[in-house]
């Protein structure tokens, strides 16, 4: 099984057309995936919308799940909750926050915002991760990534190390923008273990996580048809 929750088309910084994107997924093995383009209050709407055109399209003839999701990004920190409402008011299905990667002048206090919001479902590359990070994490259910996306992937042995900790959950992401950055199940289970993920808890990390939040957007698209 292979699952990848946030992956970029051309609607934000990808290169391939959101309908490119499935198909390739799709011929790498995906079990399911989400397209989660980069947004602001200016972009969510037509990002939602132009997303869900081709997620729809690829359920009705490939019968494949692609979840319409969103990652907010660079916003004000204060911010983060009300964008994050809103895109679920919008029909995103799932809600990723650009996390605090030491690679980008992310606002600081955008990780602790996010963890605190639970209409967020995962913490993009959360950068030097707290403790208390970790634990809200935790507490509101919102799940931790370990990331493929190079420069943000230097700080996913202290994720993994914080979330484990705190009980929090983990999933594997490829932060996919382009052709050959997308996963496999043999990367995705190597990046786990790279990451410092114990063989006991792989199976958690790459089936039962990402199965539970499938099964979220999957509940949202009932909720909206």
């Amino acid at each position: 099984m292979l699952y990848d929750f946030h992956t970029h088309s051309y609607l934000s910084d990808g290169v391939l057309a959101p309908m490119e994107l499935i198909r390739r997924c799709i011929h790498n093995g995906y079990t399911a995936m989400a397209i989660a383009d980069h947004v602001a209050s200016g972009t969510m709407q037509r990002t939602i919308e132009e997303t869900r055109g081709d997620a729809m399209l690829a359920a009705e003839r490939w019968d494949f799940t692609c979840l319409v999701a969103v990652e907010i990004t660079h916003t004000p920190a204060s911010a983060i909750a009300q964008l994050a409402a809103r895109a679920r008011d919008l029909g995103a299905e799932l809600v990723i926050v650009h996390g605090e990667t030491i690679v980008e002048p992310v606002e600081p206090g955008t990780n602790l915002a996010t963890v605190s919001c639970p209409q967020v479902d995962m913490l993009a590359h959360p950068g030097l991760l707290t403790e208390e990070e970790a634990s809200l994490a935790e507490e509101n259910d919102i799940f931790l990534e370990i990331t493929r996306r190079q420069g943000h992937c230097l700080t996913n042995g202290l994720v993994v190390e914080r979330a484990l900790e705190a009980g929090a959950r983990l999933v594997v992401s490829s932060d996919g923008h382009a052709p050959g950055d997308y996963l496999t199940e043999e990367l995705a289970r190597q990046a786990a273990l790279g990451a410092g993920v114990p063989e006991s808890e792989i199976q958690h990390v790459l089936e039962n996580n990402p199965q539970e939040l499938l099964r979220r957007g999957l509940a949202r698209r009932e909720v909206q048809a």
